[in-house]
């Protein structure tokens, strides 16, 4: 069976260039740039990169981009203090801070201490409580990406069986929320299985599955011989794994084994290049949002 790729690389494009379109507009007569903020602490390279695409996709769609760096030795008091001050400064619409943290901060006392009407990554109990009651929010960006993914490529999930394999707050939860809550997408009959889940109940769950996520972190996890004819995929998953043949001495990995699952997919993310690119874009949009609320 062919199947198509969701190639998020060129949707997230797309959208960028409709994101660009509205602040020249906002911009043209004299109004400020939407401004995004990142709080990046110490030197993790794969957070360094991350935070790096969001600068950069801050400059393409004209916003004004802050990046406050600091020390891997900084105290949870200095850090809360940090974000205290984004929360008051009336001239930045959103902030993230970085996620890992290190070992003696605790990310969850940070993360609550984040402004709700600031919260662009979606985190706060707020905006995920929100989130659950259906009501307005700002959305974690990466399920948020997915649904966009699903709703631009015209993906039926209305009755559908769906499967997420994952449970954590930042992909598996939410998304399981979000597809099974009302709207389009959305109204899918969801099914989370995890890591207390017996592999054999998780093979028979996929193999009834209609749409599959796939947010466990374990590479390859899933394989042709567990999912149906025509299943469309979702992978969210990203392992450097070993590839001496290759110049960098490694290649991306996805959780799902490509090359097993592909040819019974009708739709299918590869890795790079699909749910990745989205995850930025929407943190995009989740600013330009908070932006439009004040004006």
């Amino acid at each position: 069976m062919p199947h198509q790729l969701l190639n998020g690389k060129e949707l997230s494009q797309v959208l960028k260039d409709e994101i660009k379109a509205e602040v020249a507009e906002l911009t043209a007569y004299g109004g400020r740039q939407p401004h995004l903020a990142a709080i990046l602490v110490g030197e993790d390279g794969a957070s360094q990169t991350y935070v790096n695409h969001k600068m950069k996709a801050c400059e393409y769609v004209g916003f004004r981009s802050t990046l406050f760096r600091r020390d891997a030795s900084i105290s949870q008091e200095e850090l809360i203090a940090l974000v205290k001050k984004c929360n008051n400064d009336a001239e930045l619409d959103g902030f993230i801070v970085q996620l890992p943290l290190p070992k003696h901060i605790d990310a969850d006392t940070v993360i609550h201490a984040i402004s709700p009407e600031k919260d662009v990554d979606g985190f706060t109990p707020i905006n995920i409580g929100s989130m659950v009651l259906g009501l307005p929010a700002y959305l974690p960006a990466t399920p948020a990406g997915i649904m966009e993914i699903l709703g631009r490529y015209n993906i039926e999930t209305s009755g559908k069986k769906c499967v997420v394999l994952g449970r954590s707050n930042i992909v598996g939860r939410p998304i399981s929320v979000m597809l099974s809550g009302k709207g389009n997408p959305g109204n899918a009959t969801v099914t989370v299985c995890h890591s207390r889940t017996p592999k054999e109940d998780i093979i028979k769950y996929c193999r009834e599955a209609d749409i599959i996520v796939v947010a466990l972190g374990k590479p390859e996890f899933l394989t042709g011989d567990m999912v149906r004819e025509g299943v469309v995929i979702i992978d969210v998953g990203t392992t450097r794994v070993d590839a001496p043949d290759r110049k960098r001495g490694w290649r991306l990995v996805g959780d799902v084994h490509f090359e097993s699952v592909a040819p019974k997919a009708s739709y299918i993310t590869p890795v790079p290049g699909g749910v990745g690119p989205m995850t930025v874009t929407i943190l995009i949009k989740n600013t330009l949002e908070a932006y439009r609320r004040k004006i």
